[in-house]
C-alpha cells in the first residue's frame, strides 16, 4: 500500500483518496515573471512522477496546477521593462511551456490563472469577513491569524515566535504583525479589479485556496510545491480555507526538498542561479537526451533531501544512461544463438546469470514496494541497476529470451520515471547532433546509402570501391561495424 511522507502530520500514512479510484491533486506553479530555474524542473518531475506513479497505479489523477500572473515581481520587472505587466506574464507564461515541453513534461489537468478567477477570490474573502476571521482597512483586507487556532501546525511554528517572513508585509494597521493580505487596495500604475473594498487585486495567498477549491472542491486528496513554500505560503492557504468552510483543505501536503549548488541553496542574490535554457544550450545535446539526464540526476536524490547540483553530477547521470542504452544497442544486434556451454554450471558467471529469469519476474512488485515507500525513486532507480548487471552477466555467457524481457521490463517500468523512452539509435548517434549540423557531416538517410553501395560492392567483390566507403565515412567520425549476419551497424 501506498504510504506517503504528509509535511502536516510529520509522519508516513497510508495513502486513502476520498473517493475510491480517483486522485485530486494541486500543486504551486511559478510566478511568471522570469524563466524557469533547476528548483522549477526538480518540483515539475517530482510532481509529474508521482502523478504517473498514481496513475500507473490504477487511480485517476486530477492534477491542478496554477499560475500566479498578478503579482509585486511581475509589476516589478513590467516596470523595469517598460512594458505591460500582461506582455511580462505572457511572455514568462510562453517559456514556462518551452521548458516543459524540453523536459517532457505533461500539462496539468487544469491550469488556472489567478487572473481567470477574481469571482471566485473575492467571494472568498468575502466569506472570511462574514465569519471574522477577517478585517477590512481602508481598500485592504488582512486575515487575522489570531482567529484560526490551529496556525503554524504546518510548519510546526507557535505564533508568538514567529517573525515576518518572505512575503510578509509589515503594517501598522494590521492587528498582528504575521496578519497577511486577501486583499491589496490600488496603487497608482498597478494592475487592479473592482470588489466591495474599492479597486484592488489579490494577496498571494488567497489565489491558491480559491483556484483550489474551484477545480477541486473544499477538500481534496494533495497539495504539493516546494519546501520553501511550507511557510508563509502553505500555512496562510490551510489558514484561510478551514476559517472558510471549517473543513480540512487538503489531507496530504507533499514538498520536494531544495536544489543546493556548493551546498548552498540555489538563489539569484548568491549568483548561483541555473535556468532550465541554459542547462539545455550549455549541454548541446538533443533535447530528449540532456531530459532524461536532468531526470536521472534528479530522481536519483529522494525528492525530499536537499539535492546538490553540478555539472559534473549531471555527466554521471548522461553516462549512466549511457551504459543502459548501450546495453539496450546490444540487445538489438545480439544473435539469436543460445548459450555457447563454454562457461561450466559451477562457475559464478553462470550462477549469477541463474538470477536472471527470477528477477525479470519480481521486478514489477519490486518496484512497486520501493515507490509505495514515499516515492523512493533511488531504491527503484538501483533496481533497474541491478537487472542492468544480470543481464550484462547473462551476455557473457551468451543471449537469451530473458534478456530481451528484462529489457522490455526496464523500458516499461522505466515510463513511470521518464527513463529510457528514447530509440537506441536516438540516444547513441543523435546526442552530437547539434555539433554535427554544425560541421556539415553527412545525414543519416545519406549515410544509409552509402552503407547499401557499400554492401553491394562487396557482394562483387569490389572491395576497392568499399574500402573507398568506409575510409570515406572514417574520415567523417563515422564508424562501420560489419556483424555475423550481413548486417552493418555505424556509430558517429
Amino acid at each position: 500500500m501506498l504510504k506517503i511522507y504528509n509535511t502536516l502530520t510529520g509522519k508516513k500514512e497510508p495513502f486513502e483518496p476520498l473517493t475510491a479510484g480517483t486522485v485530486k491533486m494541486y500543486v504551486c506553479g511559478v510566478t511568471v515573471y522570469d524563466e524557469c530555474h533547476l528548483g522549477h524542473a526538480r518540483s515539475a518531475l517530482v510532481f509529474e512522477m508521482i502523478r504517473r506513479y498514481l496513475e500507473h497505479s490504477g487511480l485517476s489523477v486530477t492534477f491542478v496546477k496554477n499560475f500566479t500572473d498578478v503579482d509585486d515581481k511581475i509589476i516589478n520587472r513590467a516596470n523595469e521593462l517598460k512594458i505591460p505587466w500582461q506582455a511580462v506574464t505572457a511572455r514568462y507564461i510562453d517559456t514556462y511551456y518551452r521548458d516543459m515541453g524540453r523536459l517532457g513534461i505533461q500539462p496539468a489537468t487544469v491550469e488556472p490563472k489567478a487572473t481567470e478567477h477574481m469571482a471566485e477570490i473575492i467571494a472568498l474573502v468575502q466569506v472570511l469577513i462574514q465569519k471574522g476571521v477577517a478585517y477590512q482597512v481602508n481598500s485592504d483586507v488582512y486575515f487575522q491569524v489570531e482567529k484560526y487556532g490551529a496556525y503554524g501546525r504546518l510548519s510546526k511554528r507557535k505564533l508568538d515566535d514567529m517573525q515576518a517572513g518572505a512575503r510578509v508585509e509589515v503594517d501598522e494597521r494590521k492587528r498582528h504583525p504575521m496578519d497577511f493580505a486577501l486583499w491589496k487596495g490600488a496603487k497608482p500604475g498597478e494592475p487592479s479589479w473592482d470588489s466591495p473594498w474599492g479597486k484592488g487585486r489579490p494577496g498571494w495567498h488567497i489565489e491558491c485556496s480559491a483556484m483550489s477549491m474551484k477545480h477541486l472542491g473544499e477538500t481534496f486528496d494533495i497539495h504539493g510545491g516546494g519546501a520553501d513554500l511550507i511557510f508563509p505560503h502553505h500555512e496562510n492557504e490551510i489558514a484561510q480555507s478551514c476559517g472558510a468552510t471549517g473543513k480540512e483543505f487538503a489531507r496530504y501536503w507533499i514538498h520536494n526538498g531544495f536544489v543546493q549548488i556548493n551546498q548552498e541553496k540555489m538563489s539569484k542574490s548568491l549568483g548561483n542561479f541555473f535556468t532550465i535554457r541554459e542547462i539545455f544550450e550549455k549541454w548541446g545535446y538533443r533535447e530528449p537526451v540532456t531530459a532524461e539526464a536532468l531526470k536521472y540526476f534528479l530522481l536519483s536524490s529522494h525528492y525530499r533531501s536537499p539535492l546538490n547540483f553540478s555539472d559534473q553530477a549531471l555527466l554521471e547521470a548522461k553516462r549512466a544512461l549511457d551504459d543502459f542504452y548501450d546495453l539496450f544497442g546490444r540487445l538489438e544486434d545480439s544473435p539469436s544463438a543460445k548459450n555457447s556451454g563454454k562457461i561450466s554450471d559451477n562457475d559464478p558467471v553462470r550462477k549469477a546469470a541463474k538470477q536472471l529469469p527470477k528477477a525479470v519476474g519480481e521486478f514489477g512488485e519490486d518496484f512497486r514496494d520501493r515507490m509505495d515507500d514515499d516515492f523512493n525513486t533511488p531504491d527503484a532507480i538501483a533496481m533497474f541497476h541491478k537487472l542492468q548487471t544480470l543481464v550484462n552477466t547473462q551476455l557473457r555467457i551468451g543471449f537469451s529470451d530473458d534478456c530481451i524481457k528484462a529489457r522490455d521490463v526496464m523500458r516499461s517500468f522505466g515510463k513511470v520515471l521518464g527513463l529510457f523512452q528514447l530509440p537506441v539509435r536516438e540516444w547513441q548517434f543523435q546526442d552530437r547532433a547539434i555539433k554535427l549540423e554544425a560541421e556539415h557531416l553527412i545525414p543519416d538517410s545519406e549515410l544509409e546509402r552509402l552503407i547499401v553501395e557499400r554492401s553491394e560492392a562487396k557482394k562483387r567483390r569490389d572491395f576497392a570501391r568499399a574500402d573507398e566507403i568506409r575510409q570515406a565515412l572514417a574520415a567523417q567520425g563515422i564508424t562501420l561495424e560489419d556483424r555475423p549476419d550481413g548486417t552493418t551497424r555505424w556509430k558517429r
